[in-house]
């Protein structure tokens, strides 16, 4: 681990406000009016709008994103994924309001995969909005020693069989908005010869918070009732030029949501939710 155990506990606190414009900019990127008021429930998973880590251009690297060494540990391996998470929403947090995310490292670990070495980094998140914990998030990261082999894009197949379904199209302006709206700088969401060449995608890839965002969406539209836990996972990677499909259907506990593209699903989640389906 070459030291990184030293890192486990390592501990920040930042605080932004809610704005109003940046959720109903998402609203309406998303396909929605955008009638978000102040003082209105932040929806499922729109924290990841805000907390900006922005770095000078020095403070970058080469994909992008900031460099490791400040608050994440200085992992040798160049390419970074989020993997999943689980996030757990305790009371709402409301728009307009300040609040505070303090985040710790709570685990390092290394595996062995089809691409060689990986890191996987875990770090909790605690926001409060002045009135306790309202949400408790752990999101997994994971770094890749080498870029992927190159593969084939996804061929589109019929839609999938799911008593839920929403189908979008990821197209270049999407990822870029989403990419703009949480100061993403990732380099395989909008560069495509990055993207290709350096990583080895055959494609611009979909972020997985968006990914995620929109399963989160669709359980809360049909649930019509608070969400109270998302874990989700990714499985393999979505990519522009590709219907991407949001599908999911009823469980005793909440719902079962994924998407897909192709064969398969992309990224899988559970959600638990407070009242009777």
């Amino acid at each position: 681990m070459n030291g990184f155990e030293d890192w486990i506990g390592r501990s920040q606190s930042v605080a932004d406000v809610l704005t109003l414009a940046r959720a109903n900019a998402l609203d309406v990127t998303l396909g929605d009016k955008g009638g978000l008021k102040v003082g209105d429930a932040l929806p499922p998973l729109y924290h990841w709008l805000y907390f900006w880590d922005v770095k000078p251009p020095a403070g970058l690297g080469a994909d992008g994103h900031p460099a490791k060494g400040d608050f994440l540990p200085p992992v040798g391996f160049p390419h970074r994924m989020w993997a999943g998470g689980r996030v757990i929403f305790h009371m709402p947090l409301l728009l307009g309001a300040t609040v505070t995310r303090t985040s710790t490292i709570s685990a390092i670990s290394e595996k062995t995969g089809r691409s060689g070495g990986l890191v996987f980094v875990t770090v909790r998140h605690e926001l409060d909005g002045g009135e306790g914990i309202a949400i408790t998030e752990e999101h997994d990261l994971v770094y890749r020693e080498r870029a992927l082999a190159a593969s084939p894009a996804p061929i589109p197949t019929s839609a999938p069989q799911a008593p839920w379904m929403e189908t979008i199209d990821p197209d270049p302006v999407l990822l870029f908005r989403y990419s703009a709206l949480t100061f993403n700088g990732h380099r395989i969401h909008y560069d495509r010869s990055y993207a290709v060449e350096e990583e080895g995608y055959p494609a611009l890839v979909v972020h997985g918070p968006l990914q995620a965002t929109l399963m989160a969406r669709l359980a809360a539209r049909r649930l019509d009732a608070p969400i109270t836990r998302f874990d989700y996972r990714g499985h393999q990677p979505a990519f522009d030029g590709t219907p991407l499909h949001i599908c999911g259907r009823p469980t005793a506990e909440g719902a079962e949501v994924w998407t897909q593209q192709g064969q398969g699903p992309n990224m899988v989640a559970t959600v638990y939710y407070t009242g009777p389906i």
